[in-house]
């Protein structure tokens, strides 16, 4: 069967009828992306600037710890190597090729320039001398080694004194030793030679009024012989400095952290205050503004109000004034001395009764209402009253 006119109009008619509708449905989804985009956009900007404040913030935290420890830390350890001289060599006995002791003068300065000890720090200081396990050095037996620190301007600031010798080893160990090493003695990978350690100082207080800038140290043995030397000056810590240099990566890790929470708190805190004020000042320039515009209102809305009470009394007084006119006959009176006073007497008086104007009007006698030319004044002086003239005021 072949469809009919009817069916054909029947579904254009459909498809007119659903076309408005798809129309509307994606202007919705169009709506409806635009604001979800905005949205996405809005709380990725929010999150960036977030992102960019915690690392600001984790920066600052950083730089903080870092100064506080680069201030607050001195130096751990300083270590710089010791060379001796003789001062004297023209000795009269020829038995005797060195007169003097060996002596060195040792700068304590970093680079020549930052002072290695920090002031009320105490330090260990210790000198490492390398000798030989030669006979001269066996036969000598116990030296003195003194350390003199002396200041910018040369005063003397403490002189220590200790003695030290080599440790001792009999004869049949050194042919052992030298049996079992001999491998590596011939190779040069070891040598027979014994460090001995002499400590100086054990609590070193540097003084702040008289810095020590360098140190001289002298062995007091002609015959001693030295391979090398080293000056060791390690700082004794105790309290917050031993945790800070014992335990680094804990002591950074709590300090980093403590100052970015209280750099957070300090934004936080600061961030709502700024709002509260904010809000405290739109609040009361609210109010201020309220309460301006009160009297304004009050004005506005008695002012109607005084108007229409103005205009009723007016159409009363005019209806009254009308049906008095219609009702009086048309009689000529003459104006007398006493018509005048009575009109004086039945004018309007203004009286002050509670913040407000009373306007009392007296009954018009019988006498003026006979006349007239007394009833067109009447009837202007109450025109006058109804919108609140008051001559008297």
């Amino acid at each position: 069967m072949q469809p009919t006119m009817e069916e054909f109009d029947s579904e254009d008619s459909g498809v007119q009828d659903v076309g408005p509708q798809i129309n509307v449905l994606v202007v919705q989804i169009l709506e409806t992306m635009s604001v979800l985009l905005l949205r996405i956009r809005q709380k990725l900007l929010e999150i960036s600037i977030l992102i960019c404040v915690i690392l600001l913030v984790f920066w600052v935290a950083l730089f903080l710890y870092g100064s506080f420890y680069y201030s607050f830390m001195p130096t751990a350890n300083f270590i710089t190597p010791v060379y001796f001289f003789y001062s004297r060599t023209d000795c009269p006995s020829p038995h005797h090729s060195v007169c003097s002791f060996p002596v060195a003068n040792v700068s304590l300065l970093k680079n020549g320039k930052h002072q290695v000890m920090t002031y009320g720090q105490p330090y260990r200081i210790t000198l490492e001398l390398e000798m030989p396990e030669s006979p001269a050095n066996q036969e000598l037996g116990m030296f003195l080694v003194k350390m003199t620190p002396y200041s910018k301007a040369g005063h003397i600031v403490d002189i220590s004194a200790r003695s030290a010798m080599l440790h001792y080893r009999s004869s049949l160990l050194q042919a052992l030793g030298t049996v079992v090493f001999s491998p590596m003695l011939l190779t040069g990978a070891s040598e027979q030679k014994q460090s001995v350690i002499v400590e100086l100082y054990s609590e070193f207080k540097d003084n702040s009024y008289n810095p020590t800038v360098g140190a001289i140290i002298e062995i007091h043995s002609q015959h001693i012989q030295i391979y090398r030397a080293h000056l060791y000056i390690f700082a004794h810590f105790t309290g917050i400095r031993y945790l800070l240099y014992h335990f680094p990566l804990i002591s950074a890790l709590i300090g980093v952290m403590s100052n970015f929470t209280f750099l957070s708190l300090i934004i936080v805190l600061s961030f709502l205050q700024f709002n509260l004020g904010g809000r405290r000042t739109r609040g009361k320039a609210v109010m201020q503004q309220e309460e301006n515009n009160e009297p304004d209102d009050l004005n506005d809305q008695s002012e109607p109000q005084d108007e229409g009470k103005a205009a009723e009394s007016f159409d009363d007084r005019g209806y009254n004034s009308v049906e008095v006119e219609e009702s009086i006959p048309d009689v000529g009176v003459e104006e007398s001395d006493d018509d005048s006073r009575e009109l004086a007497e039945d004018e309007p008086t203004c009286e002050a009764g509670d913040g407000e104007m009373i306007l009392r009007h007296r009954n018009l006698s019988q006498n003026m209402l006979q006349s007239s030319q007394a009833l067109t004044d009447t009837t202007d002086k109450t025109y006058q009253n109804s919108f609140g003239v008051c001559s008297s005021c």
